[in-house]
């Protein structure tokens, strides 16, 4: 063990390299906080191919959810007799249901199929309309120089 013989702490041995932090500050200082840094950035150019890949995703995304509401819909109405209630109302008419394709107009499988469809045309409107708004924008960006972010580092 060594002796300390001129009164300074172990820790002022040290070398300053080693030295823990609170024997660099001189006393009655506060810590110093570093600022947030901010930095200004623009989006001049979006990849037509990765707005189509990921408005693709997303719209596939949609339409899935599209048909589980409409089945979940279509189940929940079933339940309450809004279907047999309709169809009460259109055999009163004097049109027999008998008389229409398939014997009822109201069936989950067709509910299905007509979403379905509507959904992948949804799905090619949406990618096409993305991927041209990408280019459209890559466009704009040539005259005026995209949009400009501040980006913080909080």
């Amino acid at each position: 063990m060594a002796d300390n013989t001129d009164g300074r702490s172990p820790s002022q041995d040290l070398p300053p390299s080693v030295a823990p932090a609170a024997s660099k500050r001189p006393a009655g200082r506060k810590l110093r906080i570093p600022k947030a840094r901010r930095m200004r950035l623009s989006v001049t150019k979006v990849d037509p191919w990765s707005v189509a890949k990921v408005s693709f995703l997303l719209s596939i995304a949609w339409g899935i959810i599209q048909v589980v509401c409409a089945a979940v819909l279509f189940g929940i109405l079933k339940a309450m007799g809004v279907f047999s209630s309709i169809s009460k109302l259109i055999s009163s008419a004097g049109v027999s249901a008998g008389s229409m394709a398939g014997g009822s107009i109201f069936s989950i499988g067709k509910l299905l199929s007509i979403v379905t469809i509507f959904s992948v045309f949804e799905i090619i409107l949406i990618v096409i309309l993305a991927t041209v708004g990408a280019f459209l924008y890559n466009v704009v960006c040539m005259l005026i120089g995209g949009i400009h972010v501040t980006l913080g580092d909080d």
